[in-house]
């Protein structure tokens, strides 16, 4: 997911205590319910599930990622995505395929008893459905925090909003989001704790990148970046075979973009693409309110309706009421 600029942006990367990040914080809401969806899982890669065998993960994650950023002063605004351009279609296809083949890999580990393996496969055929999105939002909802419904990417309203000043930073774990201008972005915060990669357990930081310092370090402008994106490859174009960040980066330095594009990728529409980082469809019209969860709501929705420990719900409940040592919520909504 994403476009991969790792290899340039290393050096950009600052690790933030949470002491760095009270405020505002919008949310790229699919891509942190697929984080949930990917990581919370048994040992074998099965998902949380309800005794009616309907998949769980993403509540779970909501419910005690929200109460534990509330804790800490973070006030999350989640931005749905909308209808996605029509050129992000062979992305999507491609990625449901992915999703299929592990799926039945992930059964074939399963089936031949190799746990390491299986939950691997489980991990990548996560999808997110329209019962998984209603149900996120349901949750979001009476946990009193407000969600918006983008025209199109998630990650261009979100990014909209930060230089509105509406939202302090956007919460995601891809690079895209800078592509769309997103003044600063914070990765790993939906999935900041300690984590197993690779069969090893290790603390994951949420980590800060500033456009601004990107563009200065680099020397480069913005559209500069989304060329060097657009020769790596996005989600909107397959990018040039053979060619990385670092590589891609000294090619839009040495003002041949065009030139190689022209070369590699005759004919490609890439002016269309690269229009659409610049200048995407967001709306200006949301809602930013934050309300008390509804406590008897929410344990309606998750212990009557899907078999979530009350003990647990009301231990998440407990912390949230906590915010900042008040006794109430009002101050802080």
């Amino acid at each position: 997911m994403g476009v991969a600029l790792r290899d340039i942006l290393a050096d950009f990367k600052e690790t933030v205590t949470w002491q760095d990040l009270p405020g505002i914080a919008a949310v790229d809401a699919h891509n942190a319910i697929y984080q949930f969806l990917s990581i919370i899982r048994q040992p074998d890669g099965t998902p949380l599930m309800d005794q009616r065998g309907r998949v769980t993960s993403h509540l779970s994650g909501i419910l005690f990622r929200s109460a534990n950023l509330m804790e800490k002063g973070i006030r999350t605004v989640w931005i749905f995505d909308g209808t996605p351009p029509p050129f992000k279609q062979d992305t999507i296809e491609e990625r449901r395929t992915a999703r299929e083949q592990a799926g039945e890999k992930w059964k074939e580990a399963l089936s031949r008893g190799d746990t390491a393996e299986a939950y691997k496969q489980a991990r990548s055929s996560s999808r997110i459905d329209q019962d998984i999105i209603a149900t996120s939002r349901e949750l979001l909802t009476l946990l009193g925090l407000p969600w918006i419904q983008a025209p199109s990417e998630g990650e261009a309203q979100a990014a909209f909003m930060v230089r509105k000043g509406d939202a302090r930073y956007v919460v995601s774990q891809d690079y895209d989001t800078l592509l769309f201008g997103a003044p600063v972005l914070v990765r790993n915060l939906t999935v900041s704790g300690k984590r197993k990669v690779r069969g090893r357990t290790m603390t994951v930081l949420p980590e800060k990148i500033q456009l601004a310092k990107i563009l200065g370090g680099l020397s480069i402008t913005r559209e500069d970046l989304i060329r060097v994106a657009l020769l790596v490859g996005t989600d909107f174009n397959p990018g040039i075979r053979g060619v990385g960040a670092k590589t891609a980066l000294r090619i839009v330095q040495a003002g041949d973009f065009e030139k190689v594009m022209a070369e590699k990728q005759p004919g490609a529409e890439w002016e269309t693409v690269f229009d659409f980082f610049l200048d995407p469809p967001v709306t200006g019209q949301y809602p930013l309110q934050w309300r008390p969860p509804d406590r008897e709501g929410i344990i309606r929705m998750l212990c009557d309706g899907f078999d979530f420990s009350l003990e647990r719900v009301e231990s998440a409940l407990g912390e949230v009421k906590a915010v900042s040592g008040q006794k109430t919520l009002d101050s802080w909504f």
